[in-house]
């Protein structure tokens, strides 16, 4: 039986042991996968760890530091206890934050544990607390990857990448470092921290605590963001048209009395502040500005301002007024011109070189210019523009003072019609009206130097000459003075004496100017634009002349009006003479001709009765061109002529004389009207005659029977005769008293018609007793049937109305011929039933 049963329990033993091994085996044993590491725990065996701590070190008795990687791993069994957990992953677009929960405990003052080595980004623990690894929160960060990292020792916490996109830059403030020295508010600049992403190197290399100086570009970081906060700012883009002007807060201050920093280099335009602040920068306005670009410049240590680009238009100018310099001299108004600053966009040449402060003799030409504003304020005005048949007077506001007895500055070159200011005060240009004139064009002229006032040119036409007097030049010596007074017997005016002086001497001019153009400087030079052709001067009633007609007593006391016409000359080679009589032309007409007509009319016309001056017309204007004549010559005026063009004598004179001369007329045509009668009877006579010629020879033979009758009958009326005599005396004395009474009447009634028609005629006119007396005639005749004015047939056409009515209604205006004709029509008839 134990024989029997002794190979079962053989076998049995040996399952016993066997499983034995299997569990053995089964716990030391651990399979890591490839995503997967192992933590350890020690159970027993060992040493306890020291107070504080969280995880083991080799031989200590706990969780165990170290971990087991991806594979296969043989463990003594029931001493460790593996518990696998996947690795810790770190995207792409993300970073690890680690904070140690076991280790050293950190330095004071200190946030951040210190940096140690050899622990391959945290993955191996017993090396970071073997080296010194402090308890907290670690510097460095997790790059994107998978890490076999304990997270019994260390806790990982993700966050994003700092992404600094195109056009943005990045403000940095650390959180940890050394304190920032008194005075200053960003921190130094250090090295070797790779854009802030080596925090480690940050600290050690003594990054300071507080805000950067540095600014991150774009791009990717894996930046702490405990260690260091990051706030993104937008690039400084300055458009193509503007400039930007810069303020430094941070800086060593500017020197008493300037208002601007000096200029550093080597800081690429602002954006490496820490050069800016190495070099000496200064805190304040700075007078370099930015042209047009990106710039990334840190907005809190560079305070940015971005303004217009200075643009001068075509037909302007730029006027410059410096805010910083030197102080401009006592008694000068501009500042000195300084060489080098390329039309003040250059700030720093401009105060190197001495630059004054305060407005600038030198302007801006039409163009861009990218000047610092702050530094230069610029105003606009409108370029000097002289138009065409003008002239440009200038006045200098600034120079050397003019001399008291000079009107007009000397003349300077080289100013380039005063564009250029500063060569006019270099070459002593005097302040004042000044000699050379613009002519038409454009300039660009400072108008704190110069204003400029136009006139128009002197246009000499024609039959014209230009008298040109000079306040330049030198004055006339005592000896020509002597000399000129002899001669030209000169005038003194208001303590000027009038000379005609040759070319170069101050005064009336000797050489004329002959017909043009001229760009005269009226301040310098007067002309007197004096015509040589006539010049005719008219004294009558019409409203464009200068002068009303004369009015002159007559020796008889009448007054007379007398309208006259005057045509003078001035020789061109007498004009500067005529000038310097009397002035000008207007002065000759309104002070010596006008006055000379007048009185040598009332002179002629006072020794003359008013007819008599009428009748004797031609030879009054005689003598009255010979008197005016000889006294222009004094004036060195040529007369041409004198003409009387009409002569008004008073109404009631003129009105006697044309009553007597009518009558004389009225009376010469009565007796050529007698005489014209006559000759018609005469002819009437003859024509009658002639037409009843036939009639006389019957009437001569009748005449011879009646003859013969006359003899026979006179015997018997001589009888007959003698005893009617008697009666025939008595009838005729009776007819002869009837004849002187009836002669009588006929007189009373003519006189008293004679007197009426002479009311009559006073009253209405003879012209209108004519046609009375004739409206009378027509219509007794017409009544009477003796006028028949409508015929029996009449034709008439288109200009009918031009036949005798129209003709009789023209010579009786007024007159209703319809109701005149009416009263001589015969009745008429009417019809026969």
């Amino acid at each position: 039986m134990n024989d029997l049963l002794q190979p079962l329990f053989d076998h049995a033993g040996m399952l016993a042991i066997g499983a034995v091994l299997i569990v053995l085996l089964v716990n030391s044993i651990v399979i890591v996968g490839g995503e997967e590491m192992a933590l350890l725990e020690r159970r027993w065996l060992g040493r306890k760890m020291p107070q504080g701590r969280v995880v083991a070190q080799p031989g200590e008795v706990g969780i165990q530091a170290r971990t087991l990687g991806p594979g296969l791993h043989l463990l003594i069994p029931f001493l460790f206890k593996a518990t696998k957990i996947p690795f810790v992953t770190i995207a792409d677009a993300e970073i690890g934050l680690v904070e140690s929960i076991d280790g050293h405990a950190v330095l004071p003052g200190k946030i951040f544990a210190e940096p140690v080595d050899g622990h391959n980004s945290f993955q191996d623990a017993e090396a970071f607390l073997r080296n010194g690894g402090q308890k907290g929160p670690q510097v460095a960060v997790l790059p994107p990857g998978k890490y076999r990292i304990n997270p019994y020792l260390f806790r990982v916490d993700k966050a994003a990448m700092i992404t600094i996109r195109d056009h943005e830059i990045g403000i940095v403030e650390a959180t940890d470092g050394d304190p920032i020295p008194a005075g200053r508010i960003f921190a130094r600049t250090v090295a070797g921290h790779q854009a802030f992403q080596d925090g480690a190197g940050f600290l050690r290399n003594g990054g300071q605590k507080g805000p950067q100086i540095d600014v991150i570009p774009p791009g990717n970081y894996r930046i702490n963001p405990l260690l260091f906060k990051v706030s993104k700012s937008a690039a400084v883009s300055i458009p193509e048209d503007s400039i930007g002007l810069i303020e430094a807060t941070d800086g060593e201050p500017i020197p008493a009395g300037r208002i601007f920093a000096r200029v550093v280099k080597g800081h690429d335009a602002y954006q490496s502040g820490q050069a800016f602040i190495d070099n000496g920068g200064q805190k304040g306005p700075q007078i370099d500005v930015l042209p047009p670009g990106l710039y990334r410049i840190h907005p809190n240590l560079f305070k940015l301002q971005i303004v217009p680009a200075i643009v001068i238009e075509k037909g302007a100018v730029g006027v410059v007024l410096a805010q910083d310099g030197l102080p401009i001299p006592t008694g000068r108004l501009l500042a000195h011109r300084v060489s080098g600053h390329d039309n003040f966009e250059n700030g720093e040449a401009f105060l190197n070189q001495g630059g004054q402060k305060g407005p600038q003799i030198d302007v801006l030409l039409p163009g861009t210019y990218r000047i610092n504003t702050a530094l230069f304020a610029v105003r606009t005005a409108p370029a000097t523009v002289v138009e065409a048949n003008h002239v440009g007077l200038v006045t200098a506001l600034d120079g050397i003072p003019l001399p008291e007895n000079e009107y007009v500055a000397r003349q300077v070159g080289g100013h380039d019609d005063y564009q250029n200011g500063s060569a006019f005060l270099t070459q002593e240009g005097q302040r004042g009206p000044q000699l050379d004139v613009l002519r038409p064009g454009t300039y660009y002229i400072n108008p704190l130097l110069f204003t400029v006032e136009l006139d128009k040119v002197a246009v000499i036409e024609r039959g014209q000459v230009g008298v040109v007097v000079s306040n330049v030049g030198e004055a006339p010596p005592e000896e020509m003075i002597r000399r000129l007074s002899a001669t030209q017997g000169s005038t003194q005016e208001a303590g000027q004496e009038r000379y005609v002086v040759p070319k170069g001497f101050r005064g009336i001019q000797e050489e004329v100017a002959g017909p043009g153009s001229y760009y005269l400087n009226r301040r310098a030079f007067m002309a007197y634009i004096i015509d040589t052709t006539n010049i005719t001067i008219d004294w009558d009633e019409q409203a464009d002349t200068r002068f009303d007609e004369l009015t002159v007593i007559s020796k008889d006391g009448f007054p007379i009006q007398v309208s006259v016409k005057v045509v003078i000359r001035v020789r061109p080679d007498q004009a500067p003479y005529m000038v310097a009589k009397v002035g000008s032309v207007d002065n000759l007409i309104q002070h010596v001709i006008h006055p000379m007509i007048d009185s040598s009319f009332r002179n002629q016309a006072s020794t003359a009765s008013a007819m008599d001056f009428l009748q004797s017309r031609s030879e009054e204007q005689a003598k009255a061109e010979a008197r005016v004549r000889a006294d222009l010559e004094k004036y060195h005026v040529e007369c041409v002529s004198v003409l009387i063009c009409q002569i008004k004598l008073p109404a009631e004179l003129m009105e006697t004389q044309t009553k007597r001369i009518i009558a004389e007329q009225q009376l010469e045509m009565y007796k050529m009207e007698q005489r014209s009668q006559v000759e018609r009877t005469q002819m009437e006579k003859m024509r009658a005659t002639a037409d009843q010629q036939p009639v006389l020879v019957a009437s001569e033979i009748a005449v011879q029977v009646a003859q013969q009758k006359k003899s026979e009958m006179v015997t018997l009326a001589e009888g007959e005769a003698r005893s009617k005599a008697l009666d025939g005396e008595g009838e005729g004395n009776r007819l002869r008293l009837i004849g002187d009474g009836e002669a009588a009447k006929i007189s009373a009634i003519g006189e008293a018609t004679a007197l009426a028609y002479q009311k009559q005629t006073e009253a209405l006119g003879e012209d209108a007793i004519r046609s009375i007396k004739l409206v009378e005639l027509i219509s007794g005749a017409i009544e009477r049937g003796q006028l028949k004015i409508v015929p029996d047939v009449m034709v008439s056409g288109s200009g009918a109305s031009e036949g005798f009515m129209a003709q009789l209604a023209r010579l009786l205006p007024g007159m209703d011929l319809g109701q005149l004709l009416a009263r001589g029509k015969p009745d008429v008839l009417p019809p026969p039933q």
